[in-house]
């Protein structure tokens, strides 16, 4: 019997599907018509969600950056879903076509190589021109390098601004870290390794001896999480040369001359990482204007333990 095209169709999304954690297989149902944004681990492949494994397995397709890096993840969870390539490079052919899919009626997961999609990586214009055609985007959450990065710096929290990667040319780069200069949030920034130690000098020279962090390969193997203030990073990184791996870069927000307990406390523990109690202490009286002696007590308590 020859099945039309129609009935082929209909066979492939109706066919069951499953997916599996260790040796248990479990069912995975076709998810209601629609583009899925599912975010994945950004290293460690234990950090994905049972909804999202659950989506990828019931999906009719995966839209995704790079097939090779999808693949590893599909196949430690026992997925075998069809992929299709969508990045920089050829989603204006690609695009049409998941539209196209989306009006049968179909089910169109869309994937980054890590983390949350669209997060400096391709879909925004998918997602704008599914929505402009009518059909249902659902994000499933998860793992975002942004945001782990943020909740192990150890600086403020309550507002932050991501900034993506910062221009590679250093008289750009400067140009754009003397407007982020009076943002009154956490900056959260990505760089690459090679370029980290540039980008160190030019911030530590456009906002001054900020408390930071650099987080390095999160989640994996050799995850480090460096914190110090922005001239003693960028003097670091100069010494002992361009780290490996995936960056994120986290630095404190601007201190005003009437700063909270709390805010003169993150930042010197911050400071206290990487330099003396005196030279953390000096460092951040500069950064915020507050005075020299009563900073210096405060370190003094900080690294007693009295805070």
């Amino acid at each position: 019997m020859t099945l039309s095209p129609a009935t082929s169709a209909s066979s492939e999304t109706s066919a069951p599907r499953s997916f599996r954690i260790g040796a248990h297989s479990l069912p995975a149902a076709r998810p209601q018509p629609g583009l899925y944004i599912v975010a994945t681990p950004i290293g460690n492949l234990g950090d994905v969600t049972l909804r999202a494994l659950e989506t990828l397995a019931g999906a009719d397709l995966i839209a995704c950056e790079d097939t090779r890096v999808t693949r590893r993840l599909l196949e430690r969870y026992g997925i075998e879903t069809k992929l299709v390539a969508y990045h920089d490079h050829n989603a204006e052919q690609a695009r049409p076509r998941l539209l196209a899919r989306l009006a049968e009626g179909g089910v169109v997961a869309q994937v980054s190589d890590a983390g949350t999609p669209l997060v400096s990586d391709p879909g925004y214009k998918l997602v704008a021109a599914a929505i402009e055609a009518g059909h249902r985007v659902i994000p499933l959450p998860g793992a975002s390098a942004s945001l782990a990065a943020l909740v192990a710096a150890g600086l403020p929290t309550d507002r932050f601004f991501f900034e993506g990667f910062l221009p590679p040319k250093s008289g750009a780069r400067r140009t754009r870290i003397s407007e982020l200069k009076t943002l009154p949030a956490t900056l959260i920034l990505y760089e690459s390794g090679p370029r980290l130690p540039d980008s160190l000098a030019d911030l530590a020279d456009g906002l001054g001896p900020r408390p930071a962090a650099v987080c390095r390969e999160l989640t994996k193997t050799f995850e480090e999480a460096r914190r110090g203030t922005l001239d003693a990073l960028a003097a670091h990184y100069v010494e002992a040369g361009p780290p490996k791996g995936e960056i994120v870069l986290v630095i404190g927000p601007p201190m005003a001359e009437e700063s909270s307990e709390a805010d003169l406390d993150a930042a010197l523990k911050a400071a206290l990482a990487s330099l003396s109690v005196k030279d953390a202490a000096a460092a951040v009286a500069t950064a915020t204007g507050l005075p020299r002696r009563a900073v210096y007590a405060r370190a003094l308590a900080l690294q007693g333990g009295d805070g």
